[in-house]
């Protein structure tokens, strides 16, 4: 994960007129005759360095912010740039983002303690429970040119350099990508993140795979030499730019289209999700573009199935109007007590069927009596063991998480469970 997050030197290229800040997510700087065009801000808490970065090269004026999408770290690392601005009394740079990107703000300030909440779970690993918010969702930097539609574009130029902007759904449906053609170099915001696209998030809205493809193939007809992804190292050389754009619309499309077919096919996504785990291509599974390291194959087909069905996915009318979870792990352990399904989950963890044991284990953690805590405090220990031995084996930064949340909740209910009564 150290490329994702950026833990590595920012550096210049292009004979030092174009700056790639890597702060957790990328910011590309753009020196021209006339001022500074930067392609998105980082996280708050990561401004300062990034524009200490920026400093050491030029001391011109920012005379345009671009947004590739509103996400917090992407878009809310602005602060040092304004202080400065307001400091010097130069203009306020013009701020250009997609429509959506403004009613994105607005939908983080409605649900902005749900956005705390859910991403304290997926950076857990790299951040503290107890930690202030990484953004006010509250105060943001609202875009004065803003593109508006499916298929919009905007151009401008400043000092020698032309800048050419266009909208692609993919990740959001607010991001823009960047395309130089004097500096050869394309910015792509977090359609690019040097790892398997963050299509399907497990905690996050609608993502688009098809529409990802088609973005890549658009910027491959430009015969990049550089191209600064939202995360990760920037890629250099037409022939490497070339090939992360080829096999990342190659990887986007067969997900797509495979889950289509078997839709198509009158499948239900049980069926769907294990036939796509069994025709993976080796060649995405190998290349280094698509390491699992962040995004997800497995997450990239939900995604795909949830773009096009409904919320009905299993295909048993049981599953229409379902009863509460506890209630059914009650009739079954009346059926069964919570010793022979404990018995069972032992073998099945002894057999390295770590998946199936979580299902037996969560009948009894569900349906039992809290008074039971001798079995109960056994089943817990068991089901932590299991989610810390997945964790560690999960390559996904996301699913680790998860699965790391998993064990911690769990070791807060074996602590009480322990106390002496």
């Amino acid at each position: 994960m150290n490329d994702f997050f950026g833990w590595f030197p920012s550096t210049t290229f292009e004979n030092n007129t174009c700056i790639f800040a890597s702060n957790f997510a990328n910011t590309c700087v753009f020196v021209t005759r006339d001022g500074l065009v930067i392609f998105d801000v980082p996280l708050r808490q990561f401004g300062q360095k990034t524009f200490d970065e920026v400093r050491k090269i030029t001391e011109k004026p920012v005379k345009y912010i671009i947004f590739s999408h509103g996400h917090f770290d992407h878009a809310f690392g602005y602060e040092p740039f304004l202080e400065e601005i307001k400091q010097k009394d130069w203009d306020m740079p013009e701020v250009i983002a997609h429509e959506n990107c403004l009613r994105r703000f607005e939908k983080y300030e409605m649900l902005d303690k749900y956005h705390d909440w859910i991403n304290k779970q997926q950076f857990s690993s790299v951040s503290r429970e107890d930690r202030d918010r990484v953004v006010s969702a509250h105060e943001t930097l609202n875009p004065t040119i803003m593109l508006e539609g499916n298929h919009a574009s905007y151009s401008f130029k400043l000092g020698e350099v032309n800048f050419k902007i266009y909208h692609d759904i993919g990740e959001t449906d607010d991001s823009l990508w960047l395309w130089v053609p004097e500096k050869k170099t394309i910015c792509t915001g977090d359609l690019m993140i040097s790892s398997f696209p963050n299509v399907g998030n497990p905690f996050k809205v609608q993502r688009y795979p098809n529409d990802w493809a088609l973005a890549m193939e658009k910027m491959r007809e430009k015969n990049a030499e550089y191209l600064a992804p939202g995360h990760g190292r920037l890629i250099i050389g037409k022939e490497n730019v070339r090939e992360a754009l080829t096999i990342t619309a190659e990887a986007m499309h067969f997900v797509h289209d495979e889950v289509v077919k078997r839709l198509n096919e009158g499948k239900w996504f049980e069926q769907i999700y294990h036939e796509m785990l069994a025709i993976y291509p080796e060649k995405f599974k190998k290349h280094k573009i698509l390491r699992e390291s962040y995004g997800s194959y497995r997450f990239a087909i939900h995604a795909v199935y949830r773009l096009y069905h409904g919320w009905y996915d299993s295909g048993n009318p049981t599953d229409l109007f379902p009863a509460k979870t506890g209630d059914v792990a009650r009739e079954l352990l009346k059926i069964s007590n919570e010793s022979k399904y404990l018995e069972r989950a032992k073998i099945l963890f002894s057999e390295g069927k770590l998946q199936l044991a979580l299902h037996i284990l969560d009948v009894i953690i569900k349906g039992t009596d809290d008074q039971n805590i001798e079995i109960l405090t056994e089943v817990l220990e068991l089901k932590q063991k299991i989610l810390k031995q997945k964790a560690k084996e999960e390559q996904t930064f996301i699913a680790s998480n998860i699965l790391e949340n998993g064990a911690s909740q769990i070791e807060k209910k074996l602590e009480k469970l322990r106390k002496p009564i």
